[in-house]
């Protein structure tokens, strides 16, 4: 499948449940969330027979997210079916880490293995402000176990500024001596995170050299392995001196990377999105409860993908911006 400035869309990333056992300040309201009830919401069996269509239509890369993906039940039934869809190459997950530490093996069985965890600081009062609960250390023990399972591991971090800024230089220096990836995400204004002012990459750089010293660049993570350059990711790497991992930054809002945008996104509630920011999305829902047939559906895909974007709008007064908070799109 390709859009209409020729990328290909090879990713998908699946939202399986808008619930989560944390409130993120920026991602959505500690009250007042109503969610899609059940029947709202796409079964596993649908889901399956969408990545099933997609797979033959060329994606390669299916990752799974919410809300938080760990509290939705059988997850780890969902996770070995889709290891048996025959064109997936790679299949991972993000987590907030909390329930993922008792999964981990399960899911690795299943057939899972790479996993993002959500850490943005290491204080466990500055967690608890950003997520309304405790929990870091549960976090970095969901890191260290994924490790010793043998997951590919990453850990995302949004820098806020005045919230965790100051504690930057002590989630990078979980890549000390883990062969992880420690990356550091621009904050985007969507939904809660509005209200929040992010805190650009060039000062994150400059932050952890003041802290941690020089680095060097380095190449993306993918583009060194085996999954090739077509599934490489946004983040752009460096490594401090004496670091086993490393420190990457994905900057949506300073450094645009929609030229080599290979996603699809699919919402909890049976929805495609070609783009993140945009409201245009297709209803796939609709089309996998009715007399649709795959032709039918992979059309309807095609078509909201040939409308994509060519770049997001983040901070400009456009038409038809996403108005749904994180949650409900998928991290």
């Amino acid at each position: 499948m390709i859009d209409g400035f020729g990328r290909k869309a090879e990713y998908l990333r699946i939202s399986v449940t808008d619930r989560c056992n944390l409130r993120c300040q920026y991602c959505m309201p500690d009250k007042g969330v109503t969610f899609r009830h059940h029947e709202e919401m796409l079964r596993y069996e649908e889901m399956l027979r969408l990545v099933r269509i997609l797979a033959k239509a060329g994606v390669k890369k299916v990752r799974l997210t919410g809300g938080e993906p760990t509290v939705r039940r059988d997850l780890v039934w969902f996770v070995r079916q889709l290891s048996e869809v025959e064109g997936i190459e790679q299949l991972a997950l993000t987590t907030n880490g909390l329930k993922f530490c008792e999964m981990a093996e399960e899911l690795y069985d299943a057939g899972l293995r790479a996993v993002n965890i959500s850490l943005d600081t290491l204080n466990e009062e500055v967690y608890r402000q950003i997520t309304g609960h405790y929990g870091a250390k549960k976090a970095v023990d969901a890191v260290n176990i994924a490790l010793r399972t043998g997951y590919r591991v990453k850990v995302n971090c949004v820098p806020i500024k005045n919230v965790n800024a100051r504690y930057l230089p002590e989630v990078a220096y979980l890549a000390r001596d883990r062969a992880v990836d420690v990356r550091f995400i621009e904050l985007m204004p969507i939904g809660c995170g509005q209200s929040f002012e992010g805190v650009s990459t060039e000062d994150v750089k400059l932050i952890l050299k003041n802290a941690l010293g020089d680095f060097r660049e380095e190449a993306d993570y993918f583009s060194e392995r085996q999954a090739g350059p077509d599934l490489s990711g946004p983040a752009k790497y460096v490594r401090f001196k004496d670091f086993e991992g490393r420190c990457g930054f994905i900057s949506p809002m300073s450094d645009c990377f929609c030229d080599r945008c290979n996603r699809l996104r699919l919402t909890a509630d049976g929805y495609i999105k070609p783009c993140l920011y945009s409201a245009e999305k297709v209803n796939v829902c609709s089309l996998l409860r009715s007399e649709a047939s795959d032709e039918d559906i992979l059309e309807a895909v095609s078509s909201v993908l040939r409308n994509k974007n060519q770049r997001h709008s983040f901070g400009e007064a456009v038409p038809g911006p996403e108005r749904r908070r994180m949650n409900e799109i998928g991290g």
